[in-house]
């Protein structure tokens, strides 16, 4: 009896090491949905220098507004959130990756959620929160700097 109880916790264990890292992953898919489905829930809400809640946003105040509802934290401002994360390829973007632009000519300055098909959400400066194509060859894609993955999604 002793023997088929150590047998039966050797293979619940040689499960568990097999499973855990996939149910880590499925976790992190799901924060990231969240994210996204919360990135595009504001679409609308105007932009508002300094801004951090419904009222309006900045850039870098919507994407910790998002991050916070989906209890996450990350840096208030884009420089600071670039400086931190681990850097991702634009090949390999994931939905919930911070992606970073360069729109003032001074290196990077405007940070936005990555939500897959080859699109982010962000705060506008001239049209508040909205959703564009990071590839748009008019901008975006001229200002593209790279991206970033937060821990935790």
């Amino acid at each position: 009896m002793n023997l088929v109880k150590k047998i039966i916790s050797v293979v619940a264990m040689s499960i568990l090491l097999l499973v855990a890292p996939f149910a880590e992953q499925a976790e992190a898919s799901t924060k990231a949905t969240k994210i996204s489905k919360t990135a595009t829930s504001l679409t609308g809400i105007k932009y508002r220098y300094g801004g951090t809640t419904r009222a309006g946003f900045d850039c870098s105040g919507y994407v910790g507004y998002v991050f916070k509802q989906n209890g996450l934290k990350v840096a208030r401002t884009s420089r600071a959130m670039y400086a931190s994360g681990r850097a991702v390829k634009k090949s390999n973007l994931r939905s919930g990756d911070l992606v970073f632009f360069n729109t003032t000519g001074r290196g990077v300055s405007h940070v936005g959620i990555y939500i897959g098909n080859g699109k982010f959400a962000h705060a506008s400066t001239t049209k508040g929160v909205r959703v564009d194509r990071i590839n748009d060859p008019h901008y975006w894609a001229k200002r593209y700097v790279g991206a970033k993955r937060v821990a935790g999604v």
